[in-house]
């Protein structure tokens, strides 16, 4: 059975870097697993103009900052880049990281972001379609990068639950999916991402399943055991500015330091 991880997702919103630095090193010496971020432009919760800060550039400096941890978006937006910029732009934080990256991906769904900064935003449908050309790209530009990924390749995760097409891709591609919803609902498409990998011929339990949790979740006392129970081993804690409180993650950690190994 996969080894039960936890993550620390340090969203780049409504605080300082300089406090979002501190969480960084904070959650590590604590003993998570992943440290990861998200790829907006715009505070996704509370005031739409409030402080943030760009994931990529943000996500070097938590590579250089950190020695242990995974690092990785939760998730890039493949509409902000070209395709072979963010292949040589995840190789890059790669070799920074020491080989801990894992590039996350997804299909994009905050119109502000594309509004205000100048992306088409099309539809749901056109999104996919251009989330599903540009993985090869991705994965081909990393392939003939000089010098390559440190461990030859970079892992990657994909967050979305489209049952016919996402899924898919997840089966097609992906080292780790990250999901959304109820533990049922994780069961639910647990199982669709099962048989895709059988109609691929890839072994599912190559594939990690995460899900995350932010303080309102956490408030209402979620059973994380029903959660593994339905297939995710990779649990995300997330929280942001101005103070980036831990409290949620230590909740996180120490139910896992009591489940019997």
């Amino acid at each position: 059975m996969r080894s039960l991880r936890i993550g620390y997702n340090a969203s780049p919103q409504h605080g300082s870097f300089a406090a979002m630095r501190e969480s960084w090193l904070a959650a590590e010496a604590l003993g998570v697993d992943a440290i990861y971020n998200d790829d907006h432009f715009f505070p996704v919760g509370g005031d739409p103009e409030g402080l943030h800060y760009e994931c990529w550039t943000t996500l070097a400096a938590l590579a250089e900052a950190t020695t242990r941890v995974e690092v990785g978006a939760l998730v890039t937006c493949l509409s902000y880049r070209n395709p072979h910029l963010l292949a040589d732009m995840a190789r890059t934080v790669d070799h920074i990281a020491e080989g801990r990256l894992v590039l996350g991906l997804g299909s994009g769904w905050y119109e502000k972001d594309y509004v205000e900064f100048g992306y088409p935003f099309g539809t749901a449908a056109s999104r996919l379609a251009d989330f599903r050309e540009a993985i090869p790209v991705i994965k081909e530009r990393m392939a003939v990068g000089n010098p390559p990924p440190v461990h030859g390749r970079v892992p990657l995760m994909i967050g979305g639950g489209g049952e016919r097409v996402m899924l898919r891709l997840v089966a097609e591609h992906a080292d780790i999916w990250h999901g959304f919803g109820t533990p049922d609902e994780i069961r639910h498409k647990c199982a669709v991402l099962d048989r895709h990998c059988a109609d691929l011929g890839r072994d599912p339990a190559e594939i990690e399943r995460s899900v995350m949790f932010e303080d309102a979740d956490l408030a209402q006392g979620p059973d994380f055991d029903a959660y593994v129970a339905a297939g995710a081993t990779l649990l995300f804690y997330s929280g942001c500015g101005p103070d980036y409180p831990l409290a949620g993650l230590r909740t996180l950690l120490a139910w896992r330091a009591q489940r019997p190994t």
